[in-house]
């Protein structure tokens, strides 16, 4: 492939990585470990990943245990989840903290799919930005006279197909993730 080429694709696969992340935030019910994932803690002054002073597990469908390497930082993990957008309150025995899950309502599931239709639009947008920034870049070259016509017509014909695939993806991706939530 044409580095040419290879350059939009990369900007774009890191588009549908971004979607991933902020789908895996999104809560389904179930107990997922990555909502956690943006949640950063005060260690000593210092913001961490919350996976990095704590031990996070899942020990039931809809529980997460979160079990800090060192007891005094619990107060500092609850603070943090509770200013979070997550949603859920933490409770707390002194040794571990506990996220229950409660039962997703069926407003809340047509809301949540709302939410990842959104996000999939957003990130389909973003490709198409891409495309648009290669296409730019494509005719740049046609006017320093570089290149033929016909070779920036294959450029932009081959960018089309990678933005055409990535759009593919996000559907599927954003189908997927709906059903998740869809899912009792």
């Amino acid at each position: 492939m044409d580095e040419r080429i290879a350059k939009y694709e990369t900007k774009m696969q890191k588009s549908l990585d971004n979607l991933d992340s902020e789908y895996a935030a999104i809560r389904a019910g179930r107990a997922n470990p990555h909502i956690l994932d943006r949640i950063r803690v005060d260690y000593y002054g210092t913001p961490s990943p919350l996976q990095s002073v704590a031990n996070i597990a899942v020990p039931e469908a809809r529980v997460i245990t979160i079990k800090p390497y060192d007891k005094s930082m619990l107060k500092e993990i609850i603070k943090a989840i509770e200013t979070s957008d997550i949603g859920i309150n933490p409770n707390s025995d002194g040794a571990m903290v506990r996220l229950i899950f409660p039962e997703l309502t069926e407003d809340r599931r047509k809301q949540l799919c709302k939410d990842v239709k959104k996000k999939g639009e957003e990130c389909k947008v973003a490709i198409r930005n891409i495309r648009r920034d290669g296409n730019d870049a494509f005719k740049k070259l046609a006017k320093t006279e570089e290149v033929s016509e016909d070779e920036i017509h294959d450029l932009e014909d081959s960018l089309q197909k990678v933005t055409d695939k990535f759009i593919k993806k996000v559907d599927a991706v954003a189908a997927e993730k709906e059903k998740e939530i869809m899912t009792v």
